[in-house]
């Protein structure tokens, strides 16, 4: 194992060249040297150079020459293991020995000859292991230039003109469309001939107007026709004891599966099966039956186009109607989306090249764009109840339990009244987002305005917000994924579009919405450079983290952690009394975080509170036998951190009724919690090696493994295991920590800001770091435990 050669010292910690990865501290880089990822990469790594050894590469056969073949002639060298062929031209081939020395005779031989033609055999070229990027683009699939799509926006008059730049740069071209339709109408052929009355249905952005380039292409088979097919033929079958072989020929591929009692991961299968044998130039045929939605992904290869068919899945078809419809109903809705996607992707808060991640994908962005306008004065688009409303009876449409009704066509909705421009719309767009509140409301394009969070926390009410013509099964038992950004998809109402998003992301959303809100109040925005300089949506788009304005440039990094207010990590108990709160729930939410948050640092990290902590002159006086005791409770603002400050008579009427020492309570009628503190010190390591003692003594036990932060109990107990093997504490260091909510137009969380007070070692940064993530999931999982 190279580890010297791999490992690069850095001002902040370390950097590993092997596994592209940093750590802040000595202790996580021992524990990443050790752990599975870097010990498989130094594994497979010594396995390639192996192979390099090994190998020969060899050119100037025939291109119909197999792998087979190779492996016969180069046999006289020695045993073969493998031969890897160039899939593409077939020109050349690499040719894998089990031997080095066969590898050297191969090479020894002067002249190498197979099917008349002389082979050119060298050694394999020997190139530096590099751990592969995920998610490159295809070198083959057209790119936009950002310094091109820069200079063009230069150039236009105004921030309208840009952002029809924008979609003019990045849309699908006639060309690419009409490509992809001819490539639905091929797979169409295809599996009519196998599912006789079968549907291929494009939708997605390929088809919903907001499509760019090289986007993938979303299909659905719809198999509802096939299956009354497939009944009609059986019944017939019952009829006709006498039935030709040739009158089977046609469909004799549904007799080896019947699609009303198939499952899923069958017919995908058969799908499957289809694209590989039968439809010419597609490859990289995969089936994926676990998905949320299961779906075939395949690659063709002629326009080196992604793609991916999932079956029945009509509320996706409904949803790009829906899509197009918006975009048929005002002609701003497509500049205004285009821009927010791409401003979206170049802040990293969406993009993710593998389709998942904790990133926002180009739909919700798109539902986040339409609900803005559905809430700016006057509206610029009506809500999705409106539209029902506004649709006839031939338009009534129910998928699935849910009502998609809406009209076909855009000139039977009336116009809007609004008459912003572009760049006040873009302008508008950042404001709402800024002072949106994100965890404590729910998005509903439906009713076209904001849900309190508190109508989703109890799973035995009726969700709200549930269309009339409902099944009961479906309003009942089925709730949205509730997280730190909800948005409810316009018909499947149970599905929270933005779930997958992770706290971070939605930090990162705020803050690039505040900048971007900031940055349009200048007039950088607005008025072109008349030198030249970058104006307008270059500015806004200069990628994140080169040269963007920060706030807290050339400052020190705030010492704070965050912890959002989760619903759904809380037990039902504890649901049902938020709920009913009303208004008020972050209080009472506050006061459960207060109290785990002090069982975090009392009962599992081992914290102490400072043996000399400092009182004020008012408490002082107060006499000897006064309890000094901040941090086994929840206090209000004080004036000295650290210490708890009793309340006169005539400052609290409420203060006679609680006796000195004891805890002093959250006013469950405030709306809004204000501020807790405690002051604790520290005197073991108790996050240096940690990992090792929590395997060491899962090993020993019973239990079941759990992640870090998972098990209140096993959390104690390593850290009782690192205090006994510690010969001779000390007293590391002392520090203070005030929690407040932010809430109302932010975010709803609690902000914990830590103060270091005595740190002579320096030891508080690798303290804080390892707080960093171990605090928030720590205190969720006593959260989920609290009744």
């Amino acid at each position: 194992m190279e580890t010297g050669e791999d490992i690069k010292a850095t001002p902040k910690g370390f950097y590993c060249k092997l596994c592209e990865i940093h750590t802040p501290n000595q202790w996580s880089l021992d524990d990443h040297v050790k752990g599975k990822k870097h010990q498989h990469l130094c594994r497979l790594r010594a396995k390639r150079k192996a192979q390099v050894k090994n190998s020969v590469f060899v050119s100037g056969f025939k291109p119909a020459t197999s792998s087979t073949e190779l492996s016969e002639y180069f046999k006289q060298f020695g045993p073969v293991s493998e031969v890897i062929m160039d899939k593409e031209k077939g020109v050349y081939a690499i040719v894998e020995f089990s031997e080095v020395d066969s590898t050297q005779t191969a090479l020894a031989q002067l002249e190498h000859r197979m099917d008349g033609l002389k082979l050119r055999v060298k050694p394999r070229e020997r190139k530096e292991f590099k751990l592969a990027t995920k998610g490159k683009h295809d070198p083959k699939k057209p790119q936009i230039s950002l310094e091109r799509l820069n200079y063009e926006l230069c150039q236009a008059a105004s921030v309208n003109e840009q952002m029809q730049k924008v979609v003019e740069s990045f849309q699908l071209s006639e060309n690419d469309r009409t490509a992809r339709e001819l490539l639905v109408q091929l797979l169409q052929e295809v599996f009519t001939e196998f599912l006789p009355d079968c549907q291929i249905v494009a939708f997605g952005s390929s088809v919903n107007t907001f499509g760019v380039q090289s986007c993938d292409l979303d299909l659905i088979l719809d198999l509802e026709h096939t299956k009354a097919f497939q009944a009609r033929g059986k019944k017939f079958e019952q009829t006709e004891e006498n039935q030709s072989e040739d009158a089977r020929s046609e469909d004799s591929i549904l007799s080896d599966v019947d699609l009303a009692t198939a499952t899923p991961a069958e017919i995908l299968e058969l799908v499957a099966a289809i694209l590989r044998k039968c439809v010419p130039g597609v490859h990289k045929v995969q089936s994926l039956s676990t998905a949320r939605l299961p779906l075939v992904k395949f690659n063709y290869r002629e326009l080196n186009l992604e793609g991916d068919i999932t079956i029945n899945n009509r509320l996706a078809v409904r949803n790009t109607r829906f899509l197009q419809l918006c975009s048929g109903l005002d002609c701003r809705v497509r500049p205004l989306v285009y821009t927010v996607r791409f401003w979206a992707k170049q802040k990293q808060l969406a993009g993710n090249p593998f389709g998942g991640g904790p990133l926002l994908n180009n739909y919700a962005l798109t539902l986040m764009v339409i609900f803005y306008l559905q809430n700016v004065n006057p509206p610029v688009l009506p809500s999705v109840e409106q539209l029902r409303k506004m649709a006839c009876e031939e338009e009534q449409c129910v998928i699935d339990g849910w009502d998609c009704t809406f009209p076909s066509q855009p000139f039977t909705v009336p116009p809007s009244k609004n008459t912003d421009d572009l760049c006040t719309l873009l302008f508008g767009f950042f404001t709402f987002y800024s002072k949106f509140d994100f965890p404590g409301s729910v998005v509903s394009l439906r009713e076209g305005r904001t849900l309190p969070i508190t109508d989703f926390l109890s799973r035995d009410e009726e969700m709200p917000d549930t269309p009339q013509g409902s099944e009961p099964k479906q309003r009942n038992t089925a709730h949205p994924k509730l997280g730190p950004v909800n948005i409810l998809d316009p018909f499947e109402l149970h599905h929270n579009v933005a779930g997958n998003l992770s706290e971070r992301t939605h930090r990162n959303l705020h803050r690039e919405c505040c900048e971007a809100e900031k940055y349009c109040r200048s007039l950088q925005y607005r008025n072109k450079s008349s030198k030249g300089k970058s104006w307008g949506l270059v500015r806004l788009f200069t990628p994140r983290f080169e040269g963007c304005p920060r706030s807290q440039d050339g400052k020190e990094k705030s010492l704070e952690i965050s912890i959002p207010f989760r619903a759904s990590i809380l037990p039902e108990s504890l649901r049902r009394e938020l709920g009913s709160a009303g208004d008020t729930f972050r209080v009472l939410w506050f006061s459960k975080l207060c109290t785990a948050v002090g069982a975090v640092f009392k009962d599992i990290l081992k914290c102490t509170p400072p043996e000399e902590p400092t009182i004020s002159q008012a408490q002082t006086k107060t006499g000897e036998d006064e309890e000094v005791n901040n941090n086994e409770s929840v206090k209000q603002v004080i004036t000295h951190p650290g210490v708890k400050r009793p309340l006169p008579a005539e400052e609290s009427p409420s203060s006679s009724s609680s006796p000195q020492g004891k805890r002093q309570r959250l006013d469950p009628s405030a709306e809004h919690p204000e501020k807790a503190c405690w002051s604790w010190a520290q005197r073991h390591q108790v996050w240096a090696g940690r990992r090792k003692v929590r395997r060491d003594l899962l090993k020993k036990s019973d239990e079941a493994s759990k992640p870090e932060g998972g098990c209140s109990s096993i959390e104690s107990r390593v850290t009782q295991c690192i205090i006994e093997k510690e010969v001779d504490p000390k007293d590391l260091l002392e520090f203070r920590v005030d929690a407040v909510v932010v809430g109302g137009g932010e975010s709803t969380k609690a902000v914990l800001k830590f103060t270091p007070n005595n740190d002579l070692q320096g030891h508080f940064q690798d303290f804080f770091h390892f707080l960093e993530s171990f605090l928030p999931k720590m205190v969720e999982t006593l959260l989920a435990k609290q009744e």
